[in-house]
């Protein structure tokens, strides 16, 4: 026999022989919760094993209760891509105070307001914890100028963190093996390039201007992907265009202009572009990894690939180079505090960016991943106080605003393409 007991203040089990599925009673509708106080909804045993409730719990013959949440969520932990790597589903229904509905299907759909409170608050958490990570990034190098030690330990610090939240069990740790690994021992190695290049370019140029050169990421993947056989209608390739020329335009006026730094930005581009091609096409067979999960194993990768290299390229001058920073900064611990920030807030805004796509469109993604390095660019400059030429401004605003356009039309490419297909 399945029994069903409801408690106001109490966990929700479902129970058959030893098999118990708690669900916290909380995040169900408390019209369904407070039933059995309603004189108007007496309570009475299921009469067969597949009866439905109209508040989104679905029986069904097997052991296992089915819970659908807004069509597409096969559980209540996906509900908001959490700040900290582990489920937040409290998180989301505090953030707007609003109950969830229940659609005429039988299932718990989440209401306006409280989607809306959701992406708010995963665009504050993304663009919060890029800002913090580009102004203490940028302090420290201003002391230390070693990016590829700087570039381990953040990546050495998303590493622990991973390793932290699996060990708790605050997230659960993928099935992995050596097919897996080896899946990702490209988009690693790419990924280190990308990273270590941008941390190159922070190190000789002012963040503003390597934002701006970042911006141009769509052109290279515009390019390597023509290469590679796909094809983009001329709207995109015209989209390409005012990037171009805002990087270049910004380039040539941008009043700390170092090669150096221009190349870095450059080769960061190329290196994140290729790390997204080849993660299309290497992983394509373990799409049950969650976001945070892929990026946290390609976090640790990419560790073993960049510290023996950084310990190579720069090891013999970090003691001198320390001595030097602690005789500027003057504090040791606030030099500790910087390069501590630098690394978590790395790993965060990384991995909420991933989580991010879990819960938006690719398009929303896109327009707030453009609108998120003008909210850095403003935000670097307030603080470092760098001097900004009118022409340079203007170079970087055509520059986002292509990547704006990009973004807008690279979005409905493949709505056109699902819409034909229907037809």
């Amino acid at each position: 026999m399945l029994s069903l007991n409801l408690f106001a203040s109490s966990n929700v089990t479902f129970s058959k022989s030893s098999h118990k599925y708690p669900i916290n009673a909380s995040l169900l509708d408390p019209n369904l919760v407070n039933r059995h106080k309603n004189p108007q909804f007496p309570s009475r045993p299921f009469e067969k094993p597949t009866s439905k409730i109209n508040h989104g719990v679905l029986f069904r013959p097997s052991e296992e209760p089915l819970c659908q949440i807004s069509k597409s969520r096969s559980d209540f932990g996906k509900i908001l891509a959490p700040p900290f790597g582990f489920s937040s589903r409290f998180l989301s229904r505090a953030a707007s105070g609003a109950p969830q509905e229940a659609s005429p299907d039988g299932e718990i759909e989440v209401s306006k307001p409280n989607k809306n409170a959701k992406l708010a608050l995963i665009f504050g958490l993304w663009y919060f914890q890029n800002i913090v990570f580009n102004i203490y990034n940028k302090k420290v190098l201003n002391i230390f100028p070693y990016p590829w030690l700087l570039a381990s330990f953040q990546l050495f610090c998303g590493s622990v963190w991973m390793l932290i939240l699996w060990s708790l069990k605050l997230q659960p740790c993928p099935k992995i093996n050596k097919s897996f690994i080896v899946a990702l021992l490209g988009p690693a190695l790419f990924h280190t390039i990308g990273h270590i290049s941008a941390c190159v370019s922070f190190s000789k140029v002012a963040v503003s201007f390597t934002h701006v050169i970042k911006s141009a990421e769509p052109v290279f993947s515009v390019v390597f992907s023509s290469f590679l056989g796909d094809s983009y209608p001329l709207k995109v390739w015209l989209s390409i265009l005012p990037i171009v020329f805002g990087c270049s335009l910004a380039a040539v006026t941008e009043v700390s202009f170092n090669f150096g730094g221009l190349s870095g930005a450059m080769i960061s581009n190329v290196g994140f572009v290729l790390r997204n091609i080849y993660s299309k096409k290497s992983l394509q067979s373990f799409k049950e990894v969650d976001g945070l999960n892929l990026y946290g194993w390609i976090s640790i990768i990419s560790l073993l690939y960049l510290f023996p290299v950084a310990v190579f390229v720069e090891g013999s001058q970090w003691v001198a180079g320390y001595h030097k920073a602690i005789a500027t900064i003057g504090n040791p611990s606030t030099l500790y505090l910087w390069v501590i920030l630098s690394g978590v807030f790395y790993h965060l805004y990384n991995q909420s960016s991933y989580q991010a796509l879990d819960d938006i469109s690719p398009l929303t993604f896109s327009v707030g991943n453009t609108m998120k390095r003008v909210v850095v660019i403003i935000a670097t400059v307030l603080v470092f106080r760098n001097p900004v030429r009118p022409l340079n401004a203007l170079g970087s605003a055509i520059a986002i605003l292509g990547t704006f356009l990009y973004s807008q039309a690279t979005a409905k490419k493949p709505k056109v393409e699902a819409g034909e297909k229907k037809n």
